[in-house]
């Protein structure tokens, strides 16, 4: 459904989306993620038709953005950083212009303002004027104007921007169903929201692609790892310092790394150390090395946990 290909957008010397691709299909929600100034709204303006970009092309359904903007827009609900609403208008008045200016048949509106009301919760606030509503109403009211036409292209930026928890996990619903039958690109700062309803990540950084795939994929492609917390009993923090880098020799080729070691008393230590997915441990899996490990030197495992290369550990790897 979506096509972007080698898209550079500048401003004077300035190039703030430089030589992206990346390509969406239909059931799938991309999340774009990257630090203010990453490009994640010009790209957005882009593909909505706002801007034209300097250099590259992106097709929305097939229709080139440059050549026929009008017909794109068609095509895309849109929900912008800090959604324009007119304050004197009730939600239903409000609606009601969008449904007109999206040229939804007379007959059709008031079913179609229902369903949107439905959607976002605000049956009960249709009477409301716009400037009485919450922060959080708003934002609603925003995501009602971008489904209202039934769109199979949804864009949203920061789209739970200022809602409270019950509300996010709502709209984190509600834009999960979309997923199953529209494309939907979102970006975000909240890495919790890319995890719990996107398919697949976008990571910018100044203005260019930095990773694009599943979180498992770009951890695999970034060489990623374990980290592991193990609490162990039986001997000193120097003692162990000296086993576990014997171990990392023996087993791990010399990659595991030591993050931390403290004794909390005397022959109890905690340690925290990474290994690294590329290396050659066998077909054993690492904790039962870990285990064996610990057996063979009369060390008493009181706890081990073991935590993955998150989307948190990539996004800092690559944007920092």
């Amino acid at each position: 459904m979506i096509e972007v290909q080698n898209l550079t957008k500048r401003y004077g010397d300035f190039k703030a989306v430089d030589d992206v691709s990346f390509s969406v299909g239909t059931e799938q929600v991309l999340g774009f993620l990257g630090p203010n100034g990453a490009g994640k709204t010009t790209i957005m303006k882009i593909l909505t038709g706002f801007h034209f970009p300097t250099d590259g092309t992106a097709f929305i359904g097939g229709v080139s953005v440059q050549e026929d903007p009008v017909s794109v827009k068609k095509q895309i609900g849109y929900l912008p950083e800090g959604v324009p609403l007119y304050g004197e208008l009730t939600v239903d008045e409000y609606l009601n212009f969008i449904a007109a200016a999206r040229e939804i048949p007379v007959k059709q509106r008031k079913s179609k303002i229902n369903e949107a009301l439905e959607a976002c919760g605000l049956k009960a606030k249709r009477s409301n004027k716009i400037e009485t509503l919450s922060k959080g109403y708003k934002q609603r009211t925003g995501l009602a104007q971008a489904i209202i036409h039934d769109p199979q292209i949804l864009i949203l930026d920061e789209p739970t921007t200022g809602l409270d928890p019950n509300q996010i996990i709502e709209i984190r619903k509600l834009i999960t169903e979309l997923g199953r039958s529209k494309t939907v690109i979102l970006s975000t700062h909240i890495l919790q929201e890319v995890e719990a309803v996107c398919s697949n990540v976008l990571i910018l950084n100044e203005g260019r692609i930095a990773a694009q795939g599943t979180p498992e994929a770009i951890a695999a492609t970034m060489k990623g790892g374990e980290n592991w917390d193990v609490r162990l009993k039986g001997a000193s923090l120097d003692e162990i310092r000296s086993k576990l880098e014997k171990f990392s020799a023996a087993v791990f080729e010399g990659a595991l790394k030591i993050n931390a070691l403290e004794e909390k008393r005397e022959g109890l230590v905690s340690a925290a150390f990474f290994i690294p997915s590329q290396t050659k441990a066998g077909e054993t899996e690492t904790g039962e090395r870990i285990f064996d490990w610990a057996i063979s030197h009369n060390l008493k495992i009181l706890r081990m946990d073991r935590k993955k290369l998150s989307l948190e550990d990539i996004f800092v790897r690559l944007t920092k």
